[in-house]
């Protein structure tokens, strides 16, 4: 069962942050995920929520403002490529671009990766919107798919399909036994997120469940 670390490790460090995404190397985790957004300006930041919102309250739309605006308001706010800089592929790099995002601008930052030395398995590409996932698809098709689907697991199997993505995230408040071990038995990967008990995680391993999104990879060290 692979270790994810979710946000980076965002129960032991801000969310999203090469702090975070370092936390989890500390930790060991098998893959490192994180969110993609796009500023005004075209800059790709690792960003989970629509609005940036600053210590004092303020709320700034990511689509909307300047990389340089949002960085004042959050210091530590990473870009992809900062993140590929300072991170590199010591594990591979499960990437969630949120839906309505602009696919261009992280594709074009992907494909100068692969022209150096990164490979295709260095990346994964999910997406909760269909449309993001069918874009990345077309714009990097030898790259892995991650269909993340909230709870529905004949609309996850259909997305798959679409796209020939391999892997399958929902959210584990959905999972039981009978349904992750209909997954055992097919030709897809399934992953809980988030999911931070151990304990409970073990258990759905023996039922077939083959990777852990977790907050906490902390916990989950042998």
């Amino acid at each position: 069962m692979k270790i994810i670390g979710h946000r980076g490790a965002r129960g032991l460090a801000p969310e999203n942050t090469v702090a975070a995404l370092r936390k989890g190397l500390e930790h060991h985790v098998d893959m490192l995920e994180f969110d993609l957004r796009v500023t005004k300006d075209g800059v790709v930041v690792l960003h989970h929520d629509a609005a940036l919102k600053d210590p004092n309250g303020n709320k700034l739309q990511v689509a909307e403002t300047d990389y340089k605006v949002l960085k004042t308001h959050k210091p530590d706010l990473a870009t992809f490529e900062e993140v590929l800089d300072a991170i590199g592929h010591a594990v591979p790099l499960y990437v969630e671009v949120k839906g309505g995002v602009p696919v261009k601008p992280i594709s074009k930052i992907i494909k100068r990766r692969l022209e150096k030395d990164w490979e295709n398995d260095y990346f994964l590409l999910g997406s909760k919107s269909q449309e993001t996932l069918r874009e990345l698809h077309a714009a990097l098709p030898d790259i892995r798919k991650v269909v993340i689907e909230p709870w529905s697991g004949v609309r996850a199997h259909r997305r798959a399909r679409e796209v020939n993505a391999k892997i399958v995230a929902m959210n584990q408040r959905w999972l039981w036994w009978g349904f992750i071990r209909g997954f055992k038995h097919s030709d897809y990967e399934l992953y809980a997120y988030p999911l931070n008990d151990p304990v409970k995680a073990r258990r759905w391993a023996g039922w077939g469940l083959s990777g852990v999104v977790t907050d906490y990879p902390d916990r989950f060290e042998k």
